[in-house]
């Protein structure tokens, strides 16, 4: 008796569920990968391809190869190298005070307070309110003549201080603005985090006699550092893209009389709409995205060493 040979095949059904389970993670992605290439990638490689040509905002169709000359005449001219002091100095006066601040009003909210809903609540205040309204508001209390802050000055016998126009004074009046803004943001941030510390640390430590600022320092902060890390990231590339306050604080896209305010973001928005230099300005915007490169690496270098010193004693 001859044998036969018998041939199973899987139903129709199943091979299809089968094709589409290995296919449906690509397909839930890609919504995000099909937006990202079409307003993130495209713009990111089209003002790249912008920054080698003389390209003018009048005429935005007639383009002139200049290879890297935009980026030359960009390192050649004072203004930007004034602009990217200005940005780094508000950047340290504006992000080092709303993370310390930040942090220390997380620390009191993760304590049993009364209101304590209502105090998180607030925290946000700030933040959901719009840079225009925040900034202009800032403005008038920052005035020469009748600025509130000018007025309590002068009740501690301090002469007024022409906020807008002084490089320092001006530079504290964004800061001051920004540190508004972002640290309550930051402070709920760092609020996600302690709650995310075992409780039983504080006990051990509690129990070892550690004063609450002993735990502070030896529970807490190493226990946030992660966050602690994100925020200073997250705060640095804002503080690069800093924009809106400079702007709206005087009204002037050359940030004050002699530039003493005058950010990146700023500077390529006067090089861009102001002078309608076009490939001057997406080679700004270039100098900033490998700036902004270059800092975030730094901070998750220093980041990594301190792990591993950390973790070696």
């Amino acid at each position: 008796m001859k044998g036969r040979t018998v041939t199973l095949t899987a139903p129709a059904g199943t091979a299809a569920r089968r094709a589409w389970r290995a296919a449906s993670p690509y397909a839930f992605l890609a919504p995000f990968f099909t937006l990202f290439a079409a307003f993130g990638l495209f713009p990111l490689l089209y003002t790249a391809f912008v920054s080698l040509y003389r390209v003018e905002l009048q005429t935005p169709g007639d383009m002139e190869w200049r290879g890297l000359g935009n980026y030359a005449a960009l390192f050649t001219d004072e203004y930007f190298w004034i602009s990217l002091r200005n940005t780094f100095t508000i950047g340290v006066l504006s992000t080092v005070p709303q993370l310390v601040m930040a942090l220390g009003l997380a620390h009191l909210l993760n304590y049993r307070l009364r209101g304590r809903t209502f105090f998180r609540t607030a925290m946000l205040l700030p933040y959901a309110t719009s840079v225009a309204a925040a900034t202009l508001v800032f403005a008038q209390l920052f005035g020469r003549d009748f600025g509130l802050v000018n007025y309590v000055l002068g009740l501690a016998g301090v002469g007024p201080v022409d906020w807008q126009t002084n490089t320092v004074a001006s530079q504290i009046a964004v800061s001051t603005i920004v540190v508004w803004r972002w640290t309550g943001y930051n402070a709920l941030i760092y609020l996600a985090g302690m709650q995310s510390i075992p409780g039983e640390l504080y006990e051990a430590a509690e129990m070892d006699g550690a004063s609450r600022w002993r735990q502070f320092l030896h529970v807490t902060l190493p226990g946030l550092r992660p966050t602690i890390v994100f925020t200073a990231v997250v705060s640095t590339i804002g503080a690069t893209q800093l924009f809106g306050e400079p702007l709206l604080f005087e009204g002037s896209i050359s940030g004050g009389i002699s530039h003493q305010y005058q950010t990146l973001g700023l500077y390529l928005y006067e090089q861009g709409w102001g002078f309608f230099h076009l490939g001057r300005a997406a080679a700004i915007a270039w100098v900033m995205f490998l700036l902004i490169l270059v800092l975030v690496g730094v901070n998750a270098l220093i980041a990594r060493r301190r792990t591993r010193k950390e973790a070696g004693r």
